[in-house]
């Protein structure tokens, strides 16, 4: 799976979620509520989200704040291992480029070899393709309780958090701003160490945060605050775990050292004819 289709798939994801929250049930939420999504998820993040407000002075904003950045804490061990897929897939981008070129045909059977030829070079690598999708699957569904918790819970939907009511849209875009803002900078970071570059991940960079902001603009600022929070953990995880400017000194630094590896073969090599 290239970059590319991760991108598209996480529109798709994205798409999904504004399909969901506009067919989604509007009753209260409480304890009498039934079915496995209204009973045992959304009632439940309910619960959590007024036990953390209750410890900041009976402030959501907080206990959203608390409650998102402890589901982050929890998805590190997957994020750090998507990071580490996101990398190794960067790093196989040239081969697999010249892969593609090798099969320029789009004809069944040549689309059957290169797609072979692709799986087995990742089996030679031990990369999992699907891996980097697995985070933003996870998150999904916790977007959709949490956005169904807002609507849903009295106690959620007055609460203020600066120029903001948590049940509203913000009335001045700050905060969707924000939320795209970090998006973009997450997709640069994760895709600036990327050893190739064309137009179309340039296009993915930037129409993902568009359609964070287009998405956005319209939630309530409890999800946005969410989608804000959840991207900036996003950036710090980026910069400590996939550092892309180390990265690059990285690569840098190990072609220059097989460059000079390669001078000083060609020079032993003319010393050897001189004899």
């Amino acid at each position: 799976m290239t970059y590319k289709v991760k991108r598209y798939t996480q529109l798709a994801l994205i798409l999904s979620l504004v399909v969901f929250l506009g067919a989604c049930s509007m009753d209260p939420i409480s304890s009498e509520s039934t079915g496995i999504w209204d009973r045992y998820i959304v009632y439940n993040f309910s619960l959590v989200i007024e036990w953390f407000s209750k410890l900041f002075g009976n402030n959501p904003a907080f206990g959203i704040i608390t409650f998102t950045i402890i589901i982050r804490l929890l998805m590190m061990p997957l994020m750090i291992r998507q990071i580490k897929s996101q990398q190794q897939m960067a790093e196989l981008q040239p081969e697999l480029q010249a892969i593609q070129e090798k099969y320029p045909g789009r004809d069944q059977m040549s689309m059957e070899l290169m797609q072979e030829e692709q799986q087995a070079l990742y089996d030679k690598h031990d990369v999992n393709q699907f891996t980097g999708c697995l985070p933003m699957l996870i998150q999904l569904p916790i977007m959709m309780a949490l956005y169904q918790v807002i609507l849903r819970t009295d106690s959620l939907r007055v609460g203020e958090f600066l120029w903001t009511n948590l049940g509203q849209k913000d009335p001045y875009f700050i905060l969707p701003i924000l939320a795209a803002g970090l998006t973009l900078a997450s997709t640069y970071l994760s895709m600036k160490s990327n050893p190739v570059q064309n137009s179309t991940t340039k296009i993915m960079m930037f129409a993902m945060p568009l359609m964070i902001l287009f998405v956005s603009v319209s939630l309530p600022t409890a999800v946005v605050l969410y989608w804000v929070v959840s991207n900036a953990i996003t950036v710090i995880q980026t910069l400590v775990f996939n550092n892309p400017y180390k990265i690059i000194a990285e690569r840098e630094a190990k072609e220059q050292a097989e460059k000079e590896r390669e001078r000083r073969l060609r020079r032993e090599l003319k010393r050897a004819r001189r004899r």
